[in-house]
C-alpha cells in the first residue's frame, strides 16, 4: 500500500464504456479451484449504457442500469447481463435520446409540453427517473433494484428479467398526501435476523417541515402476500433545516438502536421541486453545501422506538456515502464510517468526463476533492451534566472522544482507522450474519486511488493492519463477502469481485479470494468487459 500504483495507460476508461447485453450466459474460463461449497450467483448493478444516440449521459450515475450475473454450479461458471427495462431504458431506446433526466444529465421529455403538463407529470411521478443503478437486494421472498429516487423495480434473480415497477415507496403505507418522500429510500437498507427489513427515507412530517423516516418491512409473510404491502415508518427524527435534507445513502443498525449521520451536503427542496420548471436542471442542480453546521449524528431507540433528542452529538463536516457497521459497548455506541472530509460534494468529482480524463489529468482533479478517511465515533449514552469539558469515552481500546459543551451539544472527535492520501477504503462490506450490530475485527473494501478503483483490503479495524490484492491494470468492484458453511472465525469466507483488465485476452472475470488472507483462489474469466458496478449481492 505504501507506494501508490499509477495508471499512465489509462486503461481505468474502458470501464465507462457502454456495452450490450447478452442474449444468454456465456460460459467463463476457470483457472484455480472455486471452493466446492460455493454454488449460487453473484447478482451486480450499475450503468452499461453511457449515451443514447449521439447523446451522452453526464454523470457516474446516469448511465442507464445493467444487471450482472456470475452463476456458480458444480464447478461451472456462467456470465449474464441484461438491461433492466425501467421507463428511462425503454423511452430512451424507442426515440434514441435523452428523455428522462438523470442524475446529471437533462431530459427534454417533449419540446411541445408546456410548464403546466410538465408540472403535472412530476407530480404523477413519471419525470421522476427509475434508473435503478445502484443495488439489487431482497425483500421477502422478491428481489429488486434499487436507486433513490422513489422508484424500485422487481426483477427475476434468474432471467434477469425486468418484473415490475413500484411507486409505493411515494406513498408508503401512509395513504395521506402530507407525506411525500423525496430521496426514497436508501439503496442500503439493514436486514434484521429474523428477515424484517428496515430502511430510511426522508418525508415532509406533521406541519410541512421535514423528517427522516425509519421504514419496517416485514418479512416474507405466510400468506404470500407482498412484505411492501405491510411497511410501516417506525420512528421519525426532526431534520436540522426545514426545506432542506441532508442526502443520505445509508444508515447504521445495532441491536438496539439506530444511527444516523446528518450530513452537510443538502438537497435544496425548493429547487429540486422547481427543477421541472427550469429546462436543463439535473439532480446536481438540487444538491448545496451547508459550509456551517459541521455533521450531526442521531440516535433512535428501537423498541420501543423513540428519538433521543437530548442526545445532540456534532463533529467537523464530512460527506459519508457508507457505514461500515456499528455496535453498542458498556454504554457506547461504536460507529464506524468511510467518510470524505469537508462539505464539498464527492459528487461533483464523479463527472464521466473527469473520471475519463488521462491520468495526470484525474490524479490533478482528486487533489482539489475531498480526502477520504476510515473513521470511528464513539457517541456515549450515558451524559452526565457535571461532567462538561471532559471527555465521556472511557472504552480501553479507543482513542475517539466526546465532550459534553456547555449547550448541551456533545462534541466527538474521531479516531481514524485507514487515512492515506487520496487513496479511499470505499464500499466497505463485513461477514454482515455474523458482524452486523456487534463488535468486530474486519471491513473489506474497495480501494480507489484518485477516485479510480484499483485493488481489493482488508482492514482490521481494531489493529488497523491492512492486507492488498492488486494487479497491474486490473480494476476491480466492491468485494463482497461469502463465509464458508460452519464458519466459526470472523473471516472465514470468500471475497467475490468483479475484475476489469481492458486489453487481456479475456478482460471481464469474477475474482474468488480467501478472505482471511487475501490471496486468489481462483477466477473465472469471460470475453467481455463489464463496466463498473456499485453495488450487489450472493445469492446461495
Amino acid at each position: 500500500f505504501h507506494s501508490s500504483v499509477e495508471h499512465p495507460a489509462a486503461g481505468y476508461r474502458k470501464i465507462f464504456e457502454t456495452v450490450e447485453e447478452l442474449n444468454e450466459p456465456i460460459p467463463a474460463k476457470i483457472t484455480g479451484v472455486i471452493p466446492s461449497w460455493l454454488g449460487g450467483s453473484l447478482l451486480r448493478m450499475g450503468p452499461g449504457l453511457f449515451e443514447v444516440g449521439d447523446e451522452p449521459f453526464h454523470h457516474l450515475f446516469d448511465g442507464q442500469a445493467l444487471m450482472h450475473k456470475f452463476d456458480l454450479k458444480n464447478g461451472q461458471v456462467t456470465y449474464y447481463r441484461k438491461f433492466i427495462r425501467t421507463d428511462a431504458y425503454v423511452r430512451a431506446m424507442t426515440e434514441n435520446r435523452v428523455v428522462i433526466t438523470e442524475f446529471g444529465t437533462v431530459g427534454y421529455p417533449d419540446p411541445c409540453k408546456n410548464i403546466f403538463s410538465r408540472f403535472f407529470t412530476y407530480f404523477r411521478g413519471t419525470e421522476v427517473t427509475d434508473n435503478c443503478v445502484v443495488n439489487v437486494y431482497p425483500i421477502g421472498e422478491d428481489f429488486y433494484a434499487v436507486t433513490e429516487t422513489n422508484y424500485i423495480t422487481k426483477v427475476d434473480p434468474d432471467s434477469l428479467e425486468t418484473l415490475k415497477k413500484f411507486l409505493d415507496f411515494i406513498f408508503i403505507s401512509i395513504h395521506s398526501l402530507s407525506y411525500l418522500s423525496v430521496n426514497g429510500l436508501t439503496a442500503h437498507p439493514h436486514t434484521d435476523t429474523d428477515g424484517t427489513v428496515y430502511n430510511i427515507g426522508n418525508c415532509f412530517g406533521k406541519n410541512m417541515s421535514l423528517a427522516y423516516n425509519i421504514v419496517k418491512i416485514p418479512p416474507a409473510q405466510k400468506d404470500k402476500s407482498d412484505p411492501i404491502e405491510k411497511s410501516e415508518v417506525v420512528v421519525q427524527l426532526p431534520s436540522s433545516e426545514r426545506l432542506k435534507p441532508s442526502y443520505m445513502h445509508s444508515f447504521g443498525m445495532t441491536d438496539n438502536y439506530f444511527v444516523f449521520v446528518e450530513q452537510p451536503v443538502k438537497i435544496n427542496l425548493l429547487k429540486f421541486l422547481s427543477a421541472w420548471s427550469i429546462r436543463g436542471a439535473t439532480y446536481m442542480d438540487c444538491f448545496e453545501s451547508n459550509d456551517s453546521m459541521g455533521t450531526w449524528f442521531h440516535l433512535t431507540t428501537r423498541d420501543p422506538a423513540g428519538y433521543l433528542s437530548s442526545h445532540k452529538f456534532r463533529t467537523s463536516a464530512f460527506n459519508l456515502f457508507h457505514h461500515i457497521n456499528a455496535y453498542e459497548d458498556e454504554g457506547f455506541i461504536v460507529v464506524d464510517l468511510c467518510t470524505w472530509k469537508g462539505h464539498d460534494f464527492v459528487y461533483n468529482y464523479l463527472y464521466l468526463a473527469n473520471l475519463k480524463e488521462e491520468w495526470e489529468e484525474v490524479k490533478k482533479a482528486a487533489m482539489r476533492a475531498p480526502q477520504p478517511e476510515v473513521r470511528r465515533y464513539v457517541l456515549p449514552l450515558d451524559i452526565h451534566r457535571e461532567e462538561q469539558g471532559k471527555n465521556l469515552v472511557s472504552l480501553p481500546y479507543t482513542t475517539a472522544t466526546a465532550v459534553l459543551h456547555s449547550d448541551g451539544t456533545i462534541w466527538l472527535e474521531p479516531e481514524v482507522l485507514f487515512s492515506r492520501p487520496r487513496q479511499a477504503f470505499e464500499f466497505p462490506q463485513i461477514n454482515y450474519s455474523l458482524c452486523r450490530g456487534k463488535k468486530y475485527s474486519f471491513a473489506y473494501g474497495l480501494g480507489l486511488n484518485h477516485f479510480i478503483p484499483d485493488r481489493i483490503v482488508k482492514l482490521n479495524v481494531q489493529t488497523k493492519e491492512t492486507w492488498v490484492w492488486q494487479e497491474e491494470e486490473c480494476y476491480p468492484s466492491e468485494p463482497l463477502f461469502v463465509p464458508t458453511p460452519g464458519a466459526t472465525e470472523e473471516d472465514d469466507g470468500v471475497l467475490l469481485s468483479i475484475v476489469v483488465k481492458p486489453g487481456a485476452e479475456r478482460p471481464g472475470f469474477l475474482l474468488v479470494l480467501d478472505a482471511m488472507k487475501l490471496t486468489e483462489l481462483a477466477r473465472a474469466e469471460v470475453n467481455t468487459i463489464i463496466p463498473v458496478t456499485f453495488h450487489g449481492m450472493y445469492k446461495p
